[in-house]
């Protein structure tokens, strides 16, 4: 019972930062907020024991995407620009989107299922195979090190190139700007 009242907390904190951040202009608050709400996702991560993807989103997101973004606020300018159209197409498609992930997930096994096929047919493999073709006892490091090895080295990849393409294309508007003032 504790751990359902600790889960609709951070739900609830999760849903007044993700409003509160739609609603704002003031490009700095909005980023110390998605670390905010980073962080209150990784807590969130640690009460679903899943420590690995925590450990990840308060690295990734609380860390490096809250610097790469400040990093950006410091090239660009603080406030948001009023938009110019109605906001009523973006709502259709995030509500589109939500519904078809929601209706995606009445196929799912129940939770901790024991006949979900994650445990009929993956589980045992790791638990049983993983000592012989490794040779690493520990079968959680295996999964992350071994197994999810290319996984994880394909994530740093896809954040590293995307913090270089956002430098890369801050960098040349800010060249040209300078260029065009100087001349």
């Amino acid at each position: 019972m504790i751990e359902f009242i600790l889960d609709l907390i951070i739900l609830v904190f999760l849903l007044v930062v993700a409003v509160t951040v739609i609603r704002l202009r003031d490009l700095f608050a909005v980023v110390m907020l998605f670390g905010i709400y980073s962080f209150l996702s990784a807590t969130f991560f640690v009460l679903l024991d899943a420590v690995d993807v925590a450990f990840t989103e308060a690295a990734v997101g609380a860390g490096v995407a809250t610097m790469l973004m400040l990093a950006t606020l410091a090239l660009t300018e603080r406030r948001e620009k009023r938009p110019t159209h109605t906001p009523l197409i973006p709502l259709m498609v995030v509500l589109a989107t939500g519904a078809l992930l929601v209706y995606g997930t009445t196929d799912m096994p129940a939770f901790g299922s024991a006949a979900a096929p994650v445990h009929t047919h993956v589980a045992p493999h790791y638990l049983y195979e993983s000592p012989k073709e490794i040779g690493i006892p520990n079968v959680v490091t295996a999964v992350l090190a071994s197994y999810r090895g290319f996984d994880t080295l394909g994530e740093v990849v896809v954040v590293f190139t995307a913090g270089v393409g956002v430098l890369t294309l801050l960098g040349f508007s800010r060249r040209e700007r300078d260029e065009s003032e100087n001349s």
